[in-house]
């Protein structure tokens, strides 16, 4: 696995930045300074928007070195094509960063997205993310906060309190179940050790039918119990709306209209919004975890040449550093860097690194996750997509 260390210190990069570096070194240019621009690339079929993410792991990155950047704030809703970062400094101290800041951002924002999109679908249900399972352990903490950013009302990683101040959530799962050999007994097992403060939700698809295993859950627990959950295999369950609704229906019949229903295992856009009226809860794993992916690019746009800054940049680029003002949740006015907005008037391309210090208090988790919330209360909702 690769150390904090080796990626702060670019050590985790591709071999060709290297060997640019060399080269740029062996030739005197050090000294030369330019403002690489990072922006969207297309978005995939039928995603209108994207949320923003990684800025705080890619400001972590970029602050080792005398660089200065600007950047839309993190959980920013930002459209196809549109510049989110400009990083403004010597290009032999950036060369080799490139591979891990597009690496952060391009991650954290496909999952993020994701994640938006879900939380967006489901209106005023729950969704948890459970995706940790499905990625490497060591890419947690990221995968949990894009996540929460993103949307996502709960997570599941025993770490977030520690990294992100959010306390986990979770239940059971059927292996606590099966070790005892008997639902009952490991529902009051659970009932009897584990905080108060912690939902009694009944894991309901174990051994026996859904229907059966819910009223024993409140024969067992009775009003203690907050809610079911349906973790039944895809094999199994049939149409998985027809056996919500008959457990609710017999639970109704025996006064328990107040247990909370929560539907795990597969879950994607579309079984969202075919389930959200007869469920009040989601548990989302792998289709956040393994997102469409957003792609960004890195490129120079300006290069600083007998004192002032030269627009410059590859063929099907547009040359020159840009600023973007906002009118609107994605209605944005994006100019060259030394011109002023006509239409809009609130500046998003804010300075965060002024030669590798912070200029500026960095949002908490859930601060972006309120920014991200209130966005999304103005845009539509998406058409729901297969997995």
């Amino acid at each position: 696995m690769a150390s904090p260390d080796d990626i702060l210190n670019g050590k985790i990069t591709d071999i060709y930045f290297l060997r640019t570096k060399k080269i740029v070194e062996a030739k005197g240019l050090k000294h030369v300074r330019v403002r690489m621009e990072v922006h969207l690339g297309g978005l995939p079929r039928g995603y209108e928007w994207a949320v923003y993410a990684g800025l705080e792991e890619a400001l972590a990155i970029l602050s080792r070195r005398e660089l200065t950047v600007y950047s839309l704030p993190e959980g920013t809703l930002v459209k196809a094509y549109q510049p989110v970062m400009i990083i403004e400094g010597s290009y032999y101290d950036i060369c080799e960063l490139e591979t891990p800041v597009l690496g952060v951002l391009r991650h954290a924002t496909s999952v993020a997205t994701k994640a938006a999109r879900i939380k967006k679908l489901a209106r005023d249900r729950k969704v948890l993310y459970f995706g940790l399972r499905g990625a490497h352990p060591a890419i947690a903490p990221m995968l949990d906060r894009a996540a929460y950013i993103g949307g996502v009302d709960a997570v599941s990683g025993a770490f977030n309190l520690e990294t992100i101040g959010v306390k986990p959530v979770g239940t059971m799962p059927h292996a606590l179940i099966i070790i005892f050999g008997s639902q009952v007994d490991a529902w009051r097992a659970f009932d009897e050790v584990v905080e108060p403060d912690v939902p009694r939700i009944a894991l309901i698809d174990t051994f026996d039918d859904e229907r059966n295993e819910a009223l024993l859950a409140v024969k067992t627990l009775g009003r203690k119990l907050y809610g079911i959950r349906f973790d039944t295999p895809k094999s199994r369950r049939g149409d998985m709306r027809l056996l919500i609704e008959e457990v609710k229906w017999t639970l109704s019949l025996e006064g328990y209209d107040n247990v909370k229903i929560v539907v795990s295992g597969g879950v994607d856009e579309e079984s969202i919004v075919r389930l959200r009226d007869v469920a009040d809860a989601f548990g989302v794993g792998t289709s956040i975890t393994y997102p469409k992916p957003i792609d960004m690019s890195m490129d120079i746009v300006e290069i600083f040449r007998n004192g002032s800054w030269v627009p410059i940049t590859k063929r099907g680029k547009l040359p020159a550093a840009k600023k973007v003002y906002k009118c609107d949740v994605l209605d944005y006015e994006i100019v060259p860097w030394c011109r002023e907005p006509s239409r809009c008037r609130e500046p998003l391309m804010i300075k965060w690194l002024d030669n590798g210090k912070l200029v500026r208090k960095l949002p908490s988790a859930s601060e972006i996750r309120e920014y991200v919330l209130k966005q999304l209360e103005k845009v539509p909702e998406p058409q729901p997509i297969k997995d």
